[in-house]
């Protein structure tokens, strides 16, 4: 039946029906260009979480800017003081932090890339090619998270030395160049944000194995290397435990050099912490130069899947 039989009545409501479905569909539609905005109280929730967030590392400062004997006093010091960058001075001589900082660099720098490099390439094999025993070599790789890693230094320390790399930086390098948890992350992405039809594609189109780990597979994996990256440096930077016991103090890492700061009868706890405060700033450098650009292949992955 046309809108022109109807009788008047029935034609408006007709009428007023596919305006009012039309107008609503307009209004979604503009109000899905809008961008939202946050009112006042967002803002102050996000305050009280950011100063929350910085204050551990505001009070660093403010206790690397002290002396050993104010720092002692209660109550404890709330401003900047006037020792920061003498006691930084102090820290960064006693300590051999210039060479400990390349070597960390070199250490947590390799480790990196060995670690998102072959946490990829395995777990995109354990996700999208089939193979015999896979997931019985998954369940293993997975059962050494389970593992705890002090139970293996007695061994790896006896297996260096035959190597002959004792307090070398190679022995901290190679046992972390290949991480479970890596793979098994990586898996986990690949499996939902590669599609098997891009790979089908790739092969037709007569593309090798190594073009399509170059041309599909790290492409896809970008926004998840890039977060394993990130957290893969900052672990490496930070181990203390098997660096302690593999090298000493002529070829220290960060971690290693900052611990001959607490030594003497009445350790100086400013010069300590402002040897930390200097441990600490390559990684807020790193995060302040890439964490842009992680954040943004987090969200650009999520937008994709």
């Amino acid at each position: 039946m046309t809108t022109s039989e109807l009788t008047p009545p029935q034609a408006q409501e007709e009428t007023a029906g596919k305006t009012g479905r039309e107008g609503s569909g307009r209004r979604r539609m503009l109000g899905a260009g809008k961008q939202l905005h946050a009112g006042p109280l967002t803002y102050v929730v996000l305050a009280v979480f950011a100063l929350v967030s910085l204050a551990p590392l505001l009070w660093t400062v403010v206790a690397a800017s002290r002396t050993n004997a104010r720092l002692a006093q209660s109550p404890p010091p709330l401003w900047i003081g006037g020792n920061l960058f003498k006691n930084l001075e102090t820290a960064w001589e006693e300590a051999g932090l210039g060479t400990a900082m390349l070597n960390s660099t070199i250490v947590a720098g390799t480790i990196t890339v060995g670690t998102v490099l072959f946490s990829t390439l395995a777990g995109f094999a354990f996700a999208k090619l089939r193979f015999k025993f896979s997931n019985v070599l998954l369940l293993l790789t997975i059962g050494t998270m389970m593992i705890p890693p002090q139970l293996a230094v007695v061994p790896l320390y006896l297996w260096m030395s035959e190597l002959g790399w004792s307090n070398q930086l190679q022995t901290v390098i190679l046992p972390t160049l290949v991480s479970a948890f890596g793979t098994f992350f990586m898996r986990q992405y690949l499996v939902q944000a590669l599609p098997s039809e891009l790979i089908e594609a790739a092969r037709v189109d007569g593309a090798s194995s190594l073009r399509v780990v170059w041309h599909v597979v790290f492409p896809a994996a970008r926004p998840a290397m890039a977060v394993l990256g990130l957290l893969t440096f900052v672990m490496a930077w930070n181990d203390f435990l098997w660096p302690i016991i593999a090298l000493n103090q002529q070829n220290p890492t960060v971690q290693v050099a900052l611990n001959s700061l607490g030594t003497g009868y009445v350790p100086d706890q400013a010069v300590i912490i402002a040897g930390a405060l200097l441990g600490t700033l390559p990684l807020l450098i790193a995060f302040l130069l890439f964490g842009r650009q992680i954040v943004g292949g987090i969200m650009q992955g999520a937008i994709k899947g």
